[in-house]
């Protein structure tokens, strides 16, 4: 589903004096809103080569059109972004391998996904695996859709192995990952955010503050974001506009972003509807002036997850044509992949 600037409950954004009353430090409003506990890290130690079944596997599963489209593999497959993605290749004509990696649990199981079974591998033979899959495959692109405890370590095996992927997955240490992408020289799209229209909200964000720096000096800001509870980390898209109006010359400490994550406040507050409660991404900013005469409301809301599904295969497209160029870029984001002109 595309962003739309979705006209948000009154109950949210009702104004009690100058403040809004879900950000009032009043006794209608909750100070601190509960985050869910982490998921288990998916990420695994790095291992050295050994043998393993993943070879018989690909033979047993690969279909008759081999070479037909560009052949990705899609870790943590069994994840709900996981599914959207291998959903979304498929419709594109995207060649999915059925193999994934996956945590302890999962390890030397098969799953159906779709009409096809993936065999997901744990932390004992990720290097092995994906090498295997990588020699069969001399032109695989991985997409990672982890958890954000897993977003370096996954790098540096992507890397160690020579292999070009697409990072959808947020947190982690973003220098250090750019670092260590481009100290290997390999390709890569890494992008907190995978919604086309999402990132072209984004691209005129910098724009404007690029261009305008300081045009709302003084003015404060509040934002609110609601994401599936399963989401730990808060929103990369919420910092990077917050990090524009920072430019813009508003004063706004990341650590004051609002985190939605209760079901219950989602569908009261915020007004996400009941069945997107498991996928959604609601974004709110509002900017008030020194003197309370002036407002600015900027809001996306997204349900669901095939924007970002969507959009992750464009970026794996645009990275299959990009080292078929031999670009001498090898680092990109999803700005370079709106600016390609080509998407579908």
């Amino acid at each position: 589903m595309a962003t739309s600037m979705l006209k948000t409950p009154l109950n949210v954004f009702h104004r009690h004096h100058s403040h809004f009353s879900f950000f009032s430090n009043g006794t209608g409003a909750k100070n601190t809103l509960p985050v869910s506990q982490k998921r288990k890290s998916r990420l695994f130690p790095v291992v050295s080569m050994a043998a393993t079944p993943v070879q018989t596997f690909l033979e047993k599963s690969t279909p008759s059109n081999l070479h037909t489209g560009v052949p990705i593999m899609v870790n943590a497959c069994t994840g709900k972004m996981g599914k959207a993605v291998i959903n979304a290749a498929e419709a594109a004509g995207v060649h999915v391998v059925p193999v994934s990696f996956g945590c302890e649990e999962e390890s030397g199981r098969t799953f159906q996904i779709g009409e096809r079974e993936f065999l997901v591998h744990g932390p004992s033979d990720r290097e092995s695996v994906l090498a295997s899959v990588l020699d069969k495959y001399p032109n695989l692109i991985v997409v990672d859709y982890t958890v954000p405890s897993a977003v370096n370590g996954n790098a540096e095996l992507y890397c160690k192995v020579g292999v070009p992927f697409v990072m959808g997955t947020t947190g982690g240490d973003r220098d250090l990952l750019h670092k260590t992408v481009e100290d290997s020289k390999i390709y890569a799209v890494i992008s907190p955010q995978m919604g086309k229209q999402v990132v072209a909200f984004l691209a005129a964000m910098e724009i404007m503050a690029e261009q305008f720096p300081g045009a709302f000096s003084g003015y404060s800001l509040q934002v609110l974001e609601s994401h599936q509870a399963s989401k730990v980390d808060a929103s990369g898209t919420a910092k990077a506009v917050i990090s524009c109006f920072n430019k813009l010359g508003v004063s706004f400490d990341m650590d004051q972003i609002k985190l939605i994550r209760d079901p219950r406040q989602q569908l009261e507050m915020v007004g996400v509807p009941e069945e997107h409660l498991s996928g959604h991404a609601f974004h709110m900013y509002h900017l008030t002036s020194p003197d309370d005469t002036v407002t600015f409301e900027f809001q996306h809301n997204v349900c669901g997850r095939s924007i970002y599904a969507e959009g992750t295969v464009d970026a794996v497209l645009f990275l299959a044509k990009k080292i078929e160029q031999k670009d001498h870029k090898r680092v990109y984001n999803m700005i370079d992949v709106l600016r390609e002109g080509n998407m579908r």
